[in-house]
């Protein structure tokens, strides 16, 4: 594909049980092309070179839009109101129990059963610096799956020319509640359906992670990763220590754990994963203004999902980086504060920047 100043096409995907047309918005700008879907906010393609010059799609996903409804586990979905999980799927604030859908054994899971990845995005495109832009907005009210608040959220998914696909997000609410947004997709470096990612190597810019409990609810307790198997601030194989038994290991079936960002400030993006696949060549760096990234290399995945291609789906087949706050927060006091409030304006930013090695 020859580098551009960067388009938006769109095109019909697929419709929703009570006919309502889902468009896909095509943007691409350099050497990146991503597809977004209003449903959920998905991204539904990723198609970067690779160290030939051949294009690829590196996200796990599917072609028919039907399947998003009924079988996606997240993929490249905005997750929220609260990503990741929340312990006993409830929460107080300033003094008052909130109870959520237990989603996820007896816990929530990505903000409940109806929650941000279910809803249709109002899309406009939007401004943008050496690229392309598309804005997604919703409005999740008052009470929506237990949560306080009216809540305005904004998202700006951009590619620039130089190759990288950065997500901005804004939210403000009329009620003190909490708040933890990421995106969901599933990379594969090798390309959709190439198999295992256990031969990638990933680094991850972190000296402490979070402890989970059999239901990976986090304990409370932070970890140094030094002498464990979570140990990747230099490249490792994500598959040299997976199979270890490391009771953290057994708890996540594989890796599924929050990596705390050394050097976030909430300011400024910094690097807080490296991820290279040695037979393509392709490099992804994730640079956020999030404390924490979701390192999770698709255990639940079961050979169960057809994806884009028609290949199953198995164990490894993806892995997610999802740049957050750390799980079960509005549990955690101990835990950065995932609390908005009236008045207060929640803003994040995450930055994939593409390369080949």
């Amino acid at each position: 594909m020859p580098e551009t100043a960067g388009r938006i096409e769109k095109k019909p995907f697929g419709k929703m049980p009570d006919g309502t047309v889902i468009d896909e918005y095509l943007l691409s700008a350099g050497k990146i092309c991503i597809g977004v879907v209003p449903y959920g906010g998905i991204v539904r393609r990723i198609e970067v070179p690779d160290n030939r010059g051949r294009m690829g799609n590196i996200t796990l996903g599917f072609d028919r839009f039907e399947d998003y409804l009924t079988k996606s586990p997240y993929f490249g979905c905005i997750t929220g109101r609260y990503a990741n999980r929340i312990g006993g799927a409830r929460f107080t604030l300033d003094g008052v129990e909130y109870r959520l859908p237990a989603n996820n054994g007896p816990n929530t899971l990505h903000g409940g059963v109806n929650a941000l990845d279910k809803q249709i995005w109002r899309v406009r495109q939007a401004a943008a610096e050496n690229g392309v832009a598309l804005e997604l907005t919703h409005r999740s009210p008052d009470g929506a799956e237990g949560f306080p608040g009216n809540l305005d959220v904004t998202v700006v998914y951009s590619v620039t020319s130089s190759n990288e696909w950065r997500i901005d997000y804004k939210a403000a609410t009329d009620r003190p509640t909490v708040l933890n947004l990421t995106n969901h997709a599933y990379f594969n470096l090798a390309g959709n359906g190439a198999g295992s990612i256990l031969d990638h190597r990933i680094i991850l810019n972190a000296d402490r992670f979070t402890m989970v409990d059999s239901a990976s609810i986090p304990t409370g307790e932070i970890a140094e990763v030094a002498g464990t198997p979570f140990d990747f601030r230099k490249a490792t194989r994500i598959g040299e220590r997976i199979r270890q038994p490391h009771p953290q290991l057994i708890n996540g079936r594989g890796y599924d754990h929050n990596w705390i960002v050394t050097g976030a400030d909430g300011k400024a993006p910094v690097l807080a994963a490296r991820l290279e696949d040695p037979a393509s060549g392709r490099v992804m760096e994730v640079l956020t203004t999030e404390p924490g990234i979701q390192f999770y290399t698709g255990n639940y995945l079961d050979g169960t999902l057809a994806g884009s291609g028609g290949g199953l789906y198995r164990q490894s087949d993806g892995l997610c980086l999802e740049t957050q706050h750390f799980p079960d927060s509005p549990n955690k006091p101990q835990f950065p504060s995932t609390v908005l409030r009236p008045g207060e304006t929640f803003a994040s930013t995450t930055i994939h920047r593409f390369s080949v090695a």
